[in-house]
């Protein structure tokens, strides 16, 4: 159990201080001041989504063997077909 939180919380820091996370914030902190208000919506957007992505992404790789994220990516595929086909 705490094994799988240290990792859940090295996953995490990982996520924050990776390359692009990073760039992604500093672009947006020093281009502030030439955006608009729809133009700095949509980067906080776009910032967020990614860090949320890729931590979750970090943690289901630190949280999961690969034949868990093998059978998990199976069944979302599974799901989505099957909401393509009741469509």
């Amino acid at each position: 159990m705490i094994s799988t939180a240290l990792a859940i919380q090295n996953a995490t820091g990982d996520a924050v201080v990776d390359f692009s996370t990073l760039i992604m914030a500093k672009t947006i902190t020093n281009s502030r001041e030439t955006m608009t208000e729809e133009e700095f919506t949509n980067a906080l957007f776009s910032y967020s989504a990614h860090l949320a992505s890729l931590t979750a992404t970090l943690v289901s790789s630190a949280c999961l063997t690969k034949e868990q994220l093998d059978e998990m990516i199976s069944t979302i595929k599974e799901m989505e077909q099957m909401g393509k086909d009741a469509l």
